[in-house]
């Protein structure tokens, strides 16, 4: 598949800059695959669209405060993901002007990894800004609102943003389970080849609980709360091991084992979370989706709306 596949146009001003003032009044875009029928609702109106015996799961990673600002050179580091220790991977830059074995500030940058990853050692714990993604320009005045509310298992470097838009309320009328995949260098790299098949994913840690897998594998139907979510319930339905590694890349043709039902954001362009959409809708219907949502002026990406591909 070429990457030019994963185009669309969007105006900028449908890049949703803040959260809305309250996580449930987003929109959300229903899509029934077996009909065709699409309905425009209100997040809260999501437990009435599930089909009966719908088992909800949600990934609880927690982000961790992960932008850490550097004064000489001035730059940041933005930690990925802990691999042992008080020792990180992380992302560094200006990449040319830092030097390995040297210390900035609270980091030190033991080694260069290339691509601007480096192995970092770090002072504590994280204790940094919130790591919003570059698309967001503006200041958040709450931290919390890009934590969801379910969060529990410290690890991210980004949110699992399909499950920002749940209330205590909202989950209180759902079944619900829970993952773990903590979000690193995968989920938002953007891809940089020509061929969808020549992207290489480095693979993130998750973890699945063995009572949460069994009712997982028992339910009738089972709604995947986003991408992350999406990617650790099928790695397992392969065979994997309850906790580990995943690299597994969803893209068109891909055979979905466990995931009846996404409930996902609008994504960027030529990214491999539109492509696992697209594997799981089908081309030319998501294509028709996010066209609609442009259309009906949905809000986009981290703190935008949300879609429900039954």
């Amino acid at each position: 598949m070429d990457v030019t596949e994963l185009d669309y146009d969007l105006p900028p001003e449908l890049v949703a800059q803040h959260p809305p003032p309250r996580r449930d009044e987003s929109r959300l875009l229903v899509y029934d695959r077996g009909s065709g029928e699409v309905r425009h609702r209100r997040f809260r109106d999501l437990p009435g669209e599930l089909p009966a015996g719908t088992l909800t799961v949600v990934n609880d990673t927690r982000v961790v405060p992960a932008r850490i600002p550097l004064e000489r050179p001035r730059g940041e580091v933005l930690l990925l993901e802990r691999t042992g220790g008080d020792e990180w991977l992380a992302l560094a830059r200006p990449t040319r002007r830092l030097r390995a074995g040297r210390r900035y500030g609270g980091v030190e940058l033991l080694e260069h990894l290339g691509e601007g990853r480096w192995r970092v050692r770090l002072d504590g714990e994280p204790a940094g800004e919130t790591p919003l993604p570059p698309y967001i320009t503006e200041p958040l005045r709450d931290a919390n609102r890009y934590q969801t509310v379910y969060a529990r298992d410290p690890g991210s470097a980004a949110a699992p943003t399909a499950g920002l838009h749940f209330t205590p309320d909202v989950l209180a009328r759902l079944d619900v389970e829970r993952v773990t995949l903590h979000v690193g260098l995968d989920t938002f790299r953007p891809l940089a080849v020509d061929r969808l098949e020549e992207h290489e994913l480095h693979g993130e840690r998750y973890a699945v609980e063995p009572h949460a897998w069994e009712r997982i594998r028992a339910a009738a139907r089972v709604l995947a709360v986003g991408t992350t979510t999406v990617r650790t319930l099928e790695t397992l339905a392969r065979g994997a091991p309850l906790s580990g590694r995943t690299d597994l890349f969803a893209t068109p043709g891909f055979e979905f084992r466990r995931v009846d039902h996404l409930l996902t954001n609008f994504h960027l362009p030529r990214s491999t979370l539109l492509a696992l959409v697209m594997a799981f809708a089908g081309v030319e219907e998501t294509r028709r989706l996010y066209r609609l949502a442009v259309e009906e002026r949905y809000r986009f990406y981290s703190f935008g709306d949300a879609m429900l591909v039954l």
